[in-house]
């Protein structure tokens, strides 16, 4: 038994760990700064239920990742009838940032009056797409909120890794290549399908190599918004020797009806994963643009080994 004065003679006395030194140590949590601007996301087309569910996973990946962490969600689309457009959401932190400093200060509470940028917009794009960022921009000028923009969330290891799991989800990759069993219905060659013209296609095209590493098959992005862009990259990976194909989107989701990848898919006689969605990948790319922005991220996100 323990006696007031610590533990019983011959039981084991537990001593605080010391802090480790050195480069190995584990890193302090991270927590968002008191009166960071928030994190808005930017969702490309109308609220609705499947893009409200897959936006909220993603904040709330975020906010697990940064305790305290103002993070919203703001549509590109909409009459604004709910306050979801980016443009209303941005207003809306802008006014409540207005408020808690108001009521500090009639409060007697000597504040120093809020300054910097009232959010951080993040796109929830894994490639660029013009048009879509032009709707972006022109949201956030037509706020008058002082708003930071951040770029898109890929080409990133964790895009490639993102990718690779959707795959092997949909039984058309190998888990893990370097494990000793099968796949029957493995892809021997990979359409990846970007939206955003050439631009996306380039762009998709740097993830595309990191998947091919992974994957140890070719891969050949593509572009959903032109017109024979996929059946044109089906015909020269057969012709380069891959005669099982599949379609990997390189979508979030929002960005695109889902029913044109089922049309892509069967324009190219191969079958197609899911889009990324609310892989935890997605959360921690868009939280790292954000706290880059700030210049309160400690590092970028890994992406995992090539196996």
């Amino acid at each position: 038994m323990s006696s007031p004065t610590g533990p019983a003679s011959g039981l084991p006395v537990r001593m605080p760990r010391p802090r480790q030194p050195g480069r190995h140590r584990r890193p302090e949590p991270l927590a968002a700064p008191e009166g960071a601007p928030a994190l808005v996301l930017a969702v490309p087309g109308a609220s609705s239920a499947a893009g409200r569910g897959l936006a909220e996973e993603i904040v709330s990946i975020a906010r697990s990742e940064l305790p305290g962490l103002d993070a919203r969600i703001g549509y590109l689309d909409g009459d604004d009838t709910e306050h979801t457009t980016l443009q209303a959401v941005l207003a809306h932190a802008a006014e409540e940032r207005t408020a808690r400093y108001e009521q500090a200060r009639a409060a007697g509470l000597d504040v120093k009056e809020p300054d910097g940028p009232v959010a951080v917009v993040v796109p929830l794009l894994a490639g660029p797409d013009s048009a879509l960022l032009r709707q972006v921009r022109q949201a956030v000028m037509e706020s008058r909120v002082a708003a930071e923009l951040t770029d898109v969330l890929g080409p990133h290891p964790l895009l490639a890794e993102a990718l690779h799991v959707r795959l092997s989800e949909a039984g058309l990759a190998r888990a893990d290549r370097a494990r000793l069993f099968t796949v029957a219905t493995a892809a021997d060659g990979i359409i990846l399908a970007s939206v955003g013209g050439e631009e996306a296609v380039q762009a998709a095209g740097i993830t595309g190599m990191l998947l091919a590493a992974r994957l140890a098959v070719p891969v050949m992005a593509a572009a959903l918004d032109q017109e024979g862009s996929i059946a044109s990259v089906a015909e020269q990976l057969r012709s380069s020797g891959s005669q099982q194909l599949a379609l990997a989107p390189y979508l979030i989701g929002p960005e695109i009806d889902a029913a044109l990848i089922e049309e892509a898919a069967r324009e190219a006689g191969c079958a197609a994963a899911e889009a990324l969605g609310p892989y935890p990948a997605i959360g921690k790319l868009a939280l790292a643009k954000y706290t880059t922005s700030l210049g309160i991220a400690p590092q970028q996100p890994q992406g995992a080994p090539v196996r």
